[in-house]
């Protein structure tokens, strides 16, 4: 396996910059996760990595060693793909074996045959291994995708939205078991997503890319509990996070038209109008609560219910536990946990309070 940096990687198509000065490192054994929406950037900057796009500026390094001048095959890199590229009309086992067939391996039978149904194993696959994946279910051929990259034991995985074509129990259940075999084998791992439950749940650390630029770094949880940008903070969390104008006057902080007033954090940072972000978590509902409101929609997940309460004339989500009682036009009280309320500029960038 290998650590994996990229310096200041500039790529451009035309007039469009496609990646602007990003810098991240992965480290050996990490599962690194490329998070960000449509167009980000994200399959551009792994086929970087990959040496299939020659970057405009910067450096691609593996183990602190440029590897700007060697050609894909020799990165030693497995990519798997939103697609499952496999050969419909070959066997699981064939299509697991074929990269291990290759001249330059210079492997045995008995060693392709090893590596071929040990994988098979590990990927719950074995009962597979003689149908052809024509005949197989999107799961199963999700399962053999990834196979093709694990047979072959390279120094980097670079995953581009491997789930995301999949029904969410099998999703799911695939999230567990790749988090599972990555860190059983210890390897260096890059997962491209759109999803942030799939950040969230499979990263050591996330880097957010957004138009080309990377806008933070850090921990799942420094993710979501410290979001350094407004955009951060609103592409990471479910229900997404009440984000309203608010204003300092002497010792309150006041909710544009809103009844929601609170006490100063204690703190000088904040300038006299900025935007107040509350997750959907920390505003809770109690028959003492601090501020009045009516619910005017509800969304019952099972586990949990959304509801949408409006106080004067904004709207706060809250995250209850279980099913509730409470219907649409019922009052209610709520409290906001001080303690975890977020402050952004109104350019969108993080306040330190």
């Amino acid at each position: 396996m290998a650590d994996v940096a990229l310096k200041n990687i500039t790529k451009r198509f035309k007039t469009v910059t496609a990646l602007k000065n990003v810098s991240f490192d992965i480290k050996d054994g990490e599962f690194f996760v490329l998070l960000g929406p449509t167009g980000a950037g994200k399959t551009t900057t792994l086929r970087v990595i990959a040496g299939l796009e020659k970057p405009d500026g910067g450096s691609v390094l593996f183990d602190g060693q440029p590897v700007d001048h060697l050609t894909p095959s020799d990165r030693d890199v497995a990519f798997v793909f939103e697609q499952y590229s496999l050969y419909p009309s070959m066997s699981v086992y064939d299509n697991l074996a074929f990269p291990l067939r290759s001249p330059l391996r210079n492997l045995s039978k008995d060693e392709i045959d090893r590596r071929v149904r040990e994988t098979a194993r590990k990927l719950r696959i074995e009962h597979l291994i003689e149908r052809t994946t024509a005949h197989l279910s999107g799961g199963e051929m999700q399962r053999v995708s990834l196979g093709r990259a694990l047979v072959r034991e390279p120094r980097l995985f670079l995953m581009d939205e491997p789930l995301s074509n999949l029904d969410a129990k099998l999703r799911e259940a695939l999230r567990v078991e790749l988090k599972h075999l990555q860190k059983a084998q210890g390897s260096t791992t890059l997962f491209v997503t759109h999803d942030q439950i799939e950040a969230l749940t499979m990263g050591d650390r996330i880097a957010v890319l957004n138009k080309g630029s990377i806008v933070q770094i850090g921990t799942p949880e420094d993710i979501y509990d410290r979001p350094a940008t407004t955009f951060v903070a609103q592409l990471v969390g479910t229900p997404r996070i009440n984000l309203h104008e608010a204003t300092r006057e002497d010792d309150t902080l006041h909710v544009v038209d809103s009844t929601i007033h609170l006490p100063m954090p204690g703190k000088e940072a904040l300038p006299s109008s900025f935007l107040l972000g509350v997750r959907p978590e920390d505003v809770q509902i109690h028959s003492e609560g601090d501020f009045p409101g009516e619910i005017v929609l509800t969304e019952p997940l099972g586990v949990e219910t959304i509801l949408h309460i409006k106080a004067g004339e904004k709207t706060m989500l809250s995250l209850v536990p279980g099913m509730t009682t409470l219907r649409i036009g019922d009052q209610v009280r709520f409290n906001i946990i001080r303690q975890r309320l977020h402050y952004f500029r109104l350019d969108g960038t993080r306040i330190s309070v």
